[in-house]
């Protein structure tokens, strides 16, 4: 046997690493770049309800995501099956991210799952996370510590007498705890563990603040007492996940905190744009205070055929002018005129022009600079503008495989020599994830975006069904027109035509809302 050959073995016969992974929580932005960097190279991500899916998202697209379940959502998976699952994987040489809410060392079950693993010999390594109490705190702007109220924090199970029988805590030094004190699992059991504080001493107008679902569109904040805090919670009808912070520095909490002030907070959007194409987008959006997630309606590939698109590049030197109407066409057209051992020199005399400032940038990312890009960003006014040019002469028309005829068409019509050729193919996304489709049945998600005509076609034929229950952010009339010919109406349209113009409208959308609302 080869070298090669006894290293294959042994990786077949080595187990993988398991990585116990924070998630931060509720807001996808609360993991660490460590966490994303093991999601990243998973096989498999084991993951709690309280994860976003939108951190599933950073998982390669053959890994498997296995959730844990919820008893909203039927049977909760035991602790002995949860092991189960991560030895079987760990055991067939798979990297296993098992993604937990907030830190896993802070009541996550740490102990059991690591111990667990140690006794079978599975590769462990644990990253932290963001803790639930972190997080609510800077959220709802609660100072933990104070240079005159508190100088200790205390993590307190409010559950605990609920699996031990009989509790571990001392009330009595909970109840003089010099600082604040945190507590987690408290919602039910709220009547109990504030009896007992009160009991041992603790003054029963100490302030509290419960936070509800940190991180999340529907965040919430109450500031009560500890005395009170058992009424507000049943009058209220609070259900968890919440913490609840007991101490003179909970008086610092303001009404409305800085997290729940942003333009779009409750809002959480669907981003349907290829995953590649996302980034400007969710940036802007989450920027913005917008839970975003992502589910492509549409799909991006090479031509499977690349000769058309080849002899149209061996004879650049034939056109006058060469047309891109989207930044995918640039970059697919430019890696292929560099897979011909081409550069930009072969486009030397060449005049270029593109549909909008998106597409423009595209072309900015090989040093090239557009000639012309219309006022308003659609194949009609890039026409228009072409055909006002004096001259006529060849264009190469650069697009996908399918889509709207009409700037080929026009050009035709102005005089022009049009050869189009296909630079990428788009196919429809076929299947809603189980994780998207679960937030759309729960009404959890609000805005869905269409960013160009075949999205929007694409967007009516996956997510038809549910389409009734959200509100569509449409880029352009001519996108909107694709959706009102299925009877859909967008909630938003943008003025510009472009990203930031469908986050403006989206914006100017909820604006108007709240306005009426108060």
């Amino acid at each position: 046997m080869t070298d090669r050959q006894k290293r294959m073995e042994l990786e077949k016969t080595s187990p993988g690493t398991v990585y116990l992974v924070g998630a931060g929580p509720g807001d996808p932005r609360l993991i660490t770049l460590w966490g994303i960097q093991c999601l990243q190279k998973a096989d498999v991500v084991i993951y709690d309800y309280l994860v976003d899916p939108a951190l599933l998202e950073y998982a390669p697209k053959q890994a498997r995501r296995i959730p844990l379940g919820h008893h909203s959502q039927g049977r909760v998976l035991s602790q002995e099956e949860v092991n189960a699952l991560i030895l079987a994987a760990a055991r067939d040489g798979q990297t296993v991210v098992r993604l937990k809410g907030g830190d896993p060392l802070i009541f996550g079950r740490f102990a059991e799952e690591a111990s667990f693993l140690r006794q079978q010999g599975i590769p462990t390594v644990i990253i932290p996370g963001i803790t639930a109490a972190l997080a609510a705190a800077s959220l709802a702007e609660i100072p933990l510590t104070h240079a005159d109220q508190a100088s200790a924090v205390a993590f307190v199970a409010g559950n605990e007498h609920s699996y031990k029988g009989e509790s571990h805590l001392d009330y009595d030094v909970l109840a003089r705890f010099p600082g604040t004190l945190i507590y987690y699992m408290g919602v039910r059991s709220a009547p109990e563990w504030t009896r007992q504080l009160i009991a041992h001493g603790k003054s029963a107008a100490t302030p509290a603040v419960l936070v509800r679902r940190c991180g999340w569109p529907d965040q919430q904040t109450f500031k009560t007492t500890l005395g009170e805090l058992p009424q507000l919670i049943a009058h209220a009808q609070i259900k968890p996940p919440a913490v609840i912070i007991v101490g003179e520095t909970a008086r610092e909490a303001p009404t409305e905190a800085w997290y729940v002030r942003q333009p779009l907070f409750g809002q959480c959007v669907l981003i349907t744009r290829a995953e590649e194409q996302a980034a400007e987008l969710r940036n802007l959006l989450e920027s913005l205070g917008a839970h975003v997630v992502i589910h492509p309606v549409i799909e991006i590939f090479p031509v499977s055929d690349p000769r058309p698109l080849d002899d149209a590049i061996s004879s650049l030197d034939s056109y006058q002018w060469l047309v891109f109407t989207s930044g995918n066409g640039v970059r697919f057209f430019m890696e292929r005129l560099f897979h011909l051992g081409g550069d930009a020199r072969r486009l030397r005399g060449l005049h270029i022009a593109v549909i909008g400032p998106g597409t423009a940038a595209a072309l900015g990312q090989f040093g090239l600079r557009a000639d012309l890009v219309p006022a308003q960003f659609c194949a009609e006014k890039l026409a228009e503008e072409l055909n006002r040019l004096p001259t006529r002469g060849k264009i190469l028309l650069v697009r996908a495989n399918r889509g709207r005829p009409v700037l080929y068409d026009e050009l035709r019509r102005g005089g022009w020599d049009v050869h189009q050729v296909a630079a990428y193919e788009s196919r429809d996304v076929t299947t809603i994830s189980p994780e998207v489709e679960r937030l759309l049945k729960d009404g959890r998600i609000h805005w869905i975006t269409a960013t160009s005509p075949s999205i929007a076609g694409a967007v009516v034929r996956l997510f038809g069904n549910y389409l009734p229950r959200v509100r569509i952010a449409s880029i352009s009339p001519i996108t909107s027109a694709v959706l009102r010919e299925h009877g859909l109406e967008p909630a938003a349209e943008a003025r510009t035509y472009t990203i930031p113009g469908v986050v403006e409208a989206i914006v100017n959308a909820v604006r108007r809302d709240r306005d009426i609302q108060q």
